[in-house]
């Protein structure tokens, strides 16, 4: 989609973006958040906790790191919802929308669309850590005249659950993107985007099978 040129004259470019620094930073953040999961995955899970095969459905507010302007540290704020498709007490698969509206500069606002594995580590009493990776799009409404983009979205993150109940779990989590070929702007420094923030929320476990 070609963008209307904003008052500062930013055009989008047309040329090929290098990704391998990007894939870098997400193998490294990946590993992170893997080896923090992995815990002494060995040990058995609880009884109270043995409700594999399950779908959870969760809503979550979020504070981010807006990654544009850059380095402005503005933040951005919002809500979002989630699904948690569970096979195996260790293994889930998740999809995420997250909708980014409130304190961006200048009206501008993100938007996430993701889904991936998530991995459960062992359970510490009703705690029960965990990472994932998520990719998708990521979408951003830039200010004045310079229109939408939409990116590939590489989301690395790591959290923990807190199981209140065997129907309702409490999640609090940090979670750091990958915008592939972001800005994507001629005449200005290449600095892709990196949303991160904190995601917290609550889901309930909508069914058994």
């Amino acid at each position: 989609m070609q963008r209307h040129q904003n008052r500062q004259g930013w055009n989008r470019s047309d040329g090929n973006r290098p990704v391998l620094t990007h894939l870098r930073k997400f193998a490294l953040c990946a590993l992170l958040a893997a080896f923090a999961a992995s815990l002494a995955c060995a040990q058995s899970a609880p009884s109270a906790f043995q409700d594999v095969r399950s779908i959870w459905v969760g809503g979550e507010c979020s504070s981010f790191s807006a990654s544009f302007p850059y380095q402005s540290g503005q933040r951005v704020a919002g809500c979002g919802a989630f699904v948690d498709v569970r096979w195996t007490y260790h293994l889930a698969l998740e999809g995420d929308l997250r909708w980014l509206v409130f304190g961006g500069y200048a009206g501008s606002t993100e938007h996430n669309y993701l889904i991936g594995p998530r991995y459960i580590a062992r359970s510490f009493g009703n705690f029960e850590p965990y990472g994932k990776f998520l990719f998708g799009g990521g979408t951003i409404h830039y200010p004045y005249e310079i229109g939408n983009d939409n990116y590939l979205s590489l989301a690395p993150s790591g959290g923990v659950d807190y199981r209140a109940t065997r129907r309702l779990t409490l999640r609090a989590e940090y979670e750091y993107q990958f915008w592939l070929d972001s800005p994507g702007f001629a005449d200005v420094p290449k600095h892709p985007l990196h949303p991160n923030g904190v995601n917290v929320g609550v889901s309930y476990r909508l069914l058994h099978f």
